[in-house]
């Protein structure tokens, strides 16, 4: 039976979750270059620029075909809410980010073999108020989320601002407000289990990311 929740076909003018995690469970970023490296990845493919002085090979800029709207990257797993213009351009983009991660990750740690546990999962998006619950769902991944460096929350709150990353179709909800918005996650931190519920919604398995 096909795994749930591995999507094969996306639609164009579409949100969705996508997420994965590291094959066994295992630890997919162990420090800040791996971490930096990850979006670095992402940054390139959005921006079609790449910061690298060294490597100056020129990457395709899938920013116009598909946008980072939310982010989070935990030691084992990631989460990133996309929304893309064209029925490939996530296919496209995950397919470059993964792939290079996962080629970098094993020459620095000197191993072989799959990273990710399969194919990312994603989980298409189609209304309002599940797509605030899903970017809060996202930001409150960690315990520590207002001082998290790995997520697309400072973007949020006006603390950051970059092309690949555009937050401003979630915060349209809530009129364009970091404050509303702060708040919005704050009435939420006493509710993990709450999320917990809806992380196994998105999954249809409890024991997925």
């Amino acid at each position: 039976m096909p795994a749930k929740n591995i999507i094969k076909e996306f639609a164009p003018d579409e949100y969705y979750h996508v997420y994965n995690r590291g094959v066994e469970k295992r630890i997919i970023f162990l420090d800040d270059n791996d971490y930096t490296v990850f979006l670095g990845l992402l940054k390139k493919y959005l921006s079609g620029k790449n910061d690298n002085n060294i490597n100056r090979h020129k990457f395709n800029n899938l920013g116009k075909e598909v946008r980072l709207l939310a982010y989070c990257l935990m030691p084992n797993h990631f989460h990133l809410l996309l929304y893309q213009t064209t029925e490939d351009a996530i296919t496209k983009l995950m397919r470059r980010v993964i792939t290079g991660y996962a080629m970098y990750f094993n020459n620095r740690y000197q191993r072989i073999g799959g990273l990710f546990q399969g194919r990312y999962k994603a989980s298409r998006i189609n209304a309002d108020a599940y797509l605030q619950h899903i970017s809060r769902y996202i930001h409150l991944n960690p315990d520590d989320y207002l001082g998290w460096s790995y997520s697309s929350l400072p973007y949020y709150l006006g603390e950051k601002k970059a092309v690949w990353v555009q937050p401003e179709q979630v915060l349209e909800l809530f009129s364009n407000d970091p404050i509303e918005y702060k708040e919005f996650l704050h009435d939420y931190e006493d509710s993990k289990k709450e999320l917990d519920i809806l992380k196994w919604q998105l999954a249809n398995n409890p024991d997925d990311v």
